[in-house]
C-alpha cells in the first residue's frame, strides 16, 4: 500500500472522527441546558455525549467487535441513566439521544455529511421541546390531527403503491399521477389552513397561494374556493390568494419552456414578465380592503384543513376533461396544433408548453407558432380555473378571480402579438 494511500484512509478517518465529535458536542450542549443541579440532575452532558459521538467512530474503526463491546456499554450506561432519573423525568429522551448519538459516530466514519445533518436535525428536535408540547396539547386540534394523519396516508402510503403508468388506450389516465393531485389538492388547502392561522388573513392566503401555485394554479383557485365558501368573509383573502397563484404558474412556465428551448423562452420573456406583473396588481387589487383590516382568525380559517370528499369529487372531474381530451386529440392527430394545445392546456399548462417547446427545439415547429401555441394553451387553462372559480366558489369570489385572470391572459396576448 502506497504512502499517498495511507495519508487519504487517515484524512478520511479524521474527517469521520471530527464529524462525530462534532455531532456528540452539539447534541450535548443542547441537553447540557436541560441538565440540572443537585443530586437529581441528570448524568449526561456535554462531556458525555462529545464522548458517546467518538466511541461510535472509534468502535467502527476498531470493528465489528468493537461495535458490539460498544453497544453493550452504552445500553448500560443508558439503563443506568434512566434509573438514576425516572422518578423526576420518567421520560426517554436523554437516553433515547444517547443512542442517536453513538449510532451518529458510527455513521460518521461512512458519511460523513449525513451523519452531520442529521445530528443538527437531532439537536433542533431536542431544543424544540417545549414548542413542540405547545403545538402538539394546545394549538393542534383533534380535526386537524385527523386531516393531518389523511393528508400523510395519502402521500407516503396510497401515493407510492399507485402504478405511475397510464392504463386506458388513449394514455390519459395515470393513477400514480391523478392521486398525486389529491395529494397536491390536500397539501395546497392545509397551506393555506396553516398560513392563515399563522399569519393571518392579510398575509396567510397570499403566501399560499403563490405556493400552490407551483405546485398547481387550477387547484389553488378549487381549493381558494372551497376555504371562501366555508368562510364567507375570506372571500377577498382567498380571491387575492387563487390570482397570486398565476404568478407561481408564469414561472414554473418560463422554466420549463427555458430549460426545453431557449429561442421559444426569449420570444415569451416579455410577454410573461407582464402577465406576471398583472397577476400580481390584479391579486393586491382584488383584497385591497382585506390589507387595509384584519379579520379574527379563528373566523376565516374554519374547522379542518380540508375536506377529503370535495377533493377526490374535483380531481374526478379533472380526470374526465384529461380523458375527453385525450380521445379528441386521438381522433384529430397531433397535426392540428392549435386544436392539440387547447384539449392539453385544459389538463396541464405546463405539459402543453413543454411539448411545444420540444418542437421548437427540434425543428418540428417554428418559434411564432409555437409562442401562439403557448397562448392558446395558457388560455385555455385559464378558462378551465375561471371556470373552477365559478363553479366552486361563490359569485362575490368569481368575480374577484375572473377578472385578476383575464388580465393576466390579456397582457401576454396584447404583448405577444404586439410587441
Amino acid at each position: 500500500m502506497s504512502p499517498g494511500s495511507n495519508m487519504s484512509e487517515i484524512a478520511i478517518s479524521a474527517l469521520g472522527l471530527g464529524v462525530a465529535l462534532g455531532v456528540g458536542l452539539l447534541i450535548g450542549l443542547e441537553r447540557e441546558r436541560n441538565k440540572r443541579t443537585g443530586p437529581m440532575r441528570s448524568q449526561a452532558g456535554v462531556r458525555t455525549f462529545a464522548l458517546l459521538g467518538l466511541a461510535g467512530a472509534i468502535a467502527t474503526l476498531i470493528g465489528t467487535k468493537g461495535i458490539y463491546a460498544a453497544s453493550f456499554f452504552i445500553a448500560l450506561a443508558m439503563v443506568v441513566s434512566y434509573r438514576r432519573t425516572r422518578q423526576r423525568d420518567p421520560g426517554l429522551t436523554t437516553e433515547m439521544a444517547m443512542l442517536v448519538t453513538f449510532l451518529l459516530g458510527i455513521l460518521a466514519m461512512s458519511m460523513p455529511e449525513l451523519a452531520g445533518g442529521i445530528g443538527v436535525i437531532v439537536a433542533v428536535l431536542l431544543a424544540s421541546r417545549r414548542r413542540l408540547h405547545m403545538f402538539a396539547r394546545q394549538w393542534l386540534t383533534a380535526q386537524e390531527l385527523h386531516d393531518l394523519l389523511i393528508l400523510a396516508t395519502a402521500a407516503f402510503v396510497i401515493l407510492p403503491m399507485l402504478p405511475d403508468r397510464t392504463i386506458d388506450p388513449w394514455a390519459a389516465i395515470n393513477p400514480h399521477r391523478l392521486w398525486f393531485l389529491v395529494v397536491a389538492v390536500m397539501s395546497i388547502s392545509s397551506l393555506g389552513y396553516l398560513t392563515l392561522r399563522s399569519f393571518g388573513s392579510r398575509l396567510g392566503l397570499a403566501v399560499a397561494g403563490l405556493a400552490g401555485g407551483f405546485v398547481s394554479s387550477t387547484l389553488t383557485v378549487a381549493a381558494m374556493a372551497d376555504r371562501a365558501r366555508e368562510a364567507p368573509r375570506l372571500t377577498a383573502a382567498a380571491a387575492s390568494a387563487a390570482v397570486m397563484s398565476n404568478v407561481g404558474t408564469i414561472v414554473q412556465l418560463a422554466v420549463v419552456v427555458g430549460s426545453l428551448s431557449r429561442a421559444l423562452l426569449a420570444h415569451i420573456a416579455v410577454p410573461l414578465m407582464v402577465a406576471g406583473t398583472t397577476a400580481v396588481a390584479a391579486s393586491v387589487l382584488s383584497s385591497w380592503r382585506t390589507f387595509s383590516s384584519s379579520i379574527p382568525v379563528d373566523t376565516l380559517a374554519g374547522n379542518r384543513p380540508f375536506k377529503p370528499a370535495a377533493v377526490l369529487r374535483f380531481v374526478a372531474v379533472l380526470a374526465g376533461i384529461m380523458l375527453v381530451s385525450a380521445i379528441i386529440r386521438s381522433a384529430l392527430g397531433n397535426a392540428s396544433l392549435p386544436w392539440v394545445m387547447m384539449l392539453s392546456g385544459l389538463a396541464d399548462v405546463h405539459a402543453a408548453a413543454a411539448s411545444v417547446a420540444q418542437a421548437t427545439a427540434t425543428g418540428q415547429v417554428d418559434v411564432e407558432r409555437a409562442a401562439v401555441g403557448v397562448l392558446i394553451a395558457l388560455t385555455t387553462n385559464s378558462l378551465l380555473k375561471c371556470t373552477m372559480a365559478l363553479v366552486k366558489g361563490s359569485r362575490s369570489y368569481a368575480l374577484r378571480v375572473i377578472p385578476g385572470v383575464i388580465a393576466m391572459v390579456s397582457g401576454f396576448a396584447i404583448t405577444l402579438l404586439t410587441v
